[in-house]
């Protein structure tokens, strides 16, 4: 008797107590999806507040960690929300779940610029679910800055001494420049005295050229009667003048 009691009062605390977790999970979800609401409406405060209270509700609850670290992660608080996602990579049961935690757990050091972290956290995700696209990306991604990071120094000597050779080159070219400059210079005042001196033999040639004025070959005697004959010659031009305007013109009557 005492048994068959023992054994119906165990059944009926099973019941109790499947009961209250039946409830304590409905009452979970339904403040997990409040919080997805809030969420989709970016209302990550209140989504937060909504995740925490569900998770008052059930610690073990994997989707209302993983959210949490959503909202978190939104509002750029991303160790906070790197927590959330690691509590929710241990807890996850099924291998797509641990992907996706540990693939946001690659973002939170992304913003960091924590390559070699993130690095690490999607090679995780890529183990978990090697068709995870998004995944290879980012380690692409993450791969190449560390690289460019740690290749930072030489990168920045390549360029400096690029940029000394190419300050070295058009010093070079200006001073070739200035070289041609003065040589055309050189050149066009070479060219300049050239036709100087030129012109100036020409002057000189056309001055000895020029033919002298010749001395007259008159003596005194014969100039002075060249003069007199020229003087009767005006004497008889002015009479002959003076005669011409003392004619009388005839003038047709017109009557």
């Amino acid at each position: 008797m005492t048994k068959l009691q023992f054994t119906y009062k165990t059944l009926l605390a099973g019941l109790l107590i499947c009961l209250c977790q039946s409830t304590y999970a409905q009452t979970g979800n339904k403040f997990i999806r409040k919080g997805n609401e809030l969420y989709k409406n970016k209302k990550y405060t209140d989504a937060e507040a909504n995740y925490k209270k569900a998770l008052e509700v059930n610690q073990q609850s994997v989707e209302g960690r993983y959210n949490l670290g959503n909202s978190l992660y939104e509002q750029k608080r991303y160790d906070d929300a790197r927590a959330q996602y690691a509590n929710s990579f241990k807890m996850a049961p099924t291998r797509e779940g641990k992907a996706d935690a540990s693939y946001n757990i690659g973002n939170t050091y992304m913003e960091g610029k924590k390559w070699e972290e993130s690095i690490k956290a999607y090679k995780e995700a890529l183990k978990q679910n090697p068709t995870d696209e998004q995944a290879r990306y980012n380690l692409a991604y993450a791969q190449a800055m560390l690289k460019k990071q740690q290749g930072g120094g030489g990168d920045n000597k390549d360029k400096k001494d690029k940029n000394q050779q190419n300050k070295d080159q058009q010093n070079k070219d200006q001073q070739n420049k200035d070289q041609q400059n003065k040589n055309k210079q050189d050149e066009n005042k070479n060219k300049n005295d050239e036709n100087k001196d030129k012109d100036k033999n020409k002057n000189k040639e056309q001055q000895d050229e020029k033919p002298e004025p010749q001395q007259s070959k008159l003596n005194k005697q014969e100039a002075e009667r060249l003069l007199q004959a020229l003087g009767q010659e005006e004497n008889k031009l002015q009479d002959k003048m003076k005669k011409a305007k003392g004619q009388a013109v005839p003038v047709d009557k017109d009557w």
